[in-house]
């Protein structure tokens, strides 16, 4: 089966709900995220580096880091390279520690970072959350925005919940476990509702900003 495009999972959530449509319409088209060049598991690293400092920081030690590497990442490159090495990029020990455990479950096939894997969402998940610093949550952003999967539904990101409780104006807003039965009319393009949601925030911000700026 030929895989559905974005532009065509858009025009289809939006068939379904007309409240969604209006955010759809008001937003504009939304497109998949760059990929990056060194594939899935670079996402991975950068995911983990980025954990808990500024982004600021993050890009900083994700510089350094590739050119300790030879320019980009890759788990070969993780293992050959020592803890005093990464510790001078700017990594603490517990992201050493996290990267170590990806690249050697990288390589003993535990993680599978093929982008054409044909492991379930749910596979990937359970694999991904073995390894070190990845939660649910991060291993639903590498689905969403790495290989580009069209029906993930992170519930526990609050952006996607405020969203949800913006758009369809629902207060207080959802919790996980309420938001999770909400998505099911959207299947199997609930990631298209998800990044809609996150989009409304945005969208909300932006307008309050220009309040802000303007008095009114």
């Amino acid at each position: 089966m030929p895989r559905t495009s974005l532009s065509s999972a858009i025009r289809e959530v939006a068939a379904r709900d007309p409240v969604l449509a209006g955010l759809i319409a008001q937003v504009g088209p939304i497109r998949y995220l760059p990929l990056f060049p060194d594939g899935p598991f670079g996402m991975l690293v950068r995911s983990i580096i980025s954990q808990q400092i500024s982004a600021a920081a993050a890009r900083a030690i994700m510089a350094r880091a590739a050119a300790a590497l030879g320019g980009s990442f890759t788990p070969e490159g993780f293992v050959a390279t020592s803890d005093e090495v990464l510790r001078t990029a700017g990594f603490s020990r517990n992201k050493i520690a996290s990267v170590r455990d990806l690249s050697a479950k990288v390589l003993d096939g535990t993680v599978d970072v093929n982008p054409a894997s044909h492991l379930s969402d749910e596979e990937i998940i359970d694999r991904l959350i073995t390894v070190r610093g990845i939660g649910r949550w991060s291993a639903e952003m590498y689905l969403m925005h790495c290989l580009r999967r069209l029906d993930v539904w992170p519930v526990g990101d609050l952006d996607v919940r405020a969203g949800y409780a913006l758009t369809w104006q629902i207060a207080p807003r959802p919790t996980a476990r309420e938001l999770e039965p909400l998505g099911d009319r959207f299947r199997p393009y609930r990631s298209v509702v998800a990044r809609y949601c996150q989009e409304a925030v945005f969208l909300r911000q932006q307008r309050v900003a220009e309040r802000v700026v303007t008095g009114k």
